[in-house]
């Protein structure tokens, strides 16, 4: 299996579970914060809600420029695609910092937050199906807080997943903690 199929069966892993495990918990649960500094379910997908309002745009612009003869199949890794991806990967324990407007801490949020996500993982998946003929070598992705840098294609695609990964786990530990006598609904 090539990475993009890879990449993608995670995005489709990640939907279902949203989809399972989160759709059908109540409005209050879904905020629910553990602590007052901790993020509750739905702030954690506000987060990744606000990565897919940058990346996904970015993404779709970069894949049709770069579509066509020169496609290239596999990932070769810069500098700046390694520490991304080190840094998002769920099994990194190490906290990172979030820059403050993408920092959902404390936002007001309803179940839109939840199909949001999920329109975003529709049309993630169509954009890995679309990248099947692109170079995905091309450094063509700038960084949502840095833009003069840029992630290869298959770098942000990758980037994407992983960090999505990180923090649908973080969701999932939230709902181990939410209050028994109502988590059980």
């Amino acid at each position: 299996m090539n990475t993009l199929d890879q990449i993608s069966r995670t995005v489709e892993n990640q939907k279902h579970t949203v989809i399972s495990a989160l759709v059908p918990l109540e409005l209050a649960l879904l905020n629910f914060k553990p602590a007052s500094d901790s993020w509750s379910i739905l702030e954690c997908l506000e987060h990744l809600n606000r990565y897919s309002r940058y990346y996904n745009p970015a993404l779709a612009k970069a894949i049709t420029a770069n579509s066509g003869n020169n496609s290239q199949q596999s990932i070769s890794y810069s500098w700046l695609g390694k520490k991304s991806l080190d840094m998002v990967r769920p099994d990194n324990s190490k906290k990172s910092k979030t820059v403050r407007h993408m920092n959902p801490n404390n936002s007001q949020l309803s179940r839109q937050t939840l199909e949001e996500f999920l329109d975003h993982q529709t049309e993630l998946l169509q954009l890995l199906n679309k990248a099947k003929n692109t170079n995905l070598n091309k450094k063509a992705i700038p960084v949502e807080f840095f833009k003069l840098l840029k992630l290869r294609i298959g770098e942000a695609l990758e980037f994407m997943a992983l960090h999505q990964e990180r923090h649908l786990q973080q969701a999932l530990q939230v709902k181990k903690q939410l209050p028994v006598n109502q988590a059980a609904a």
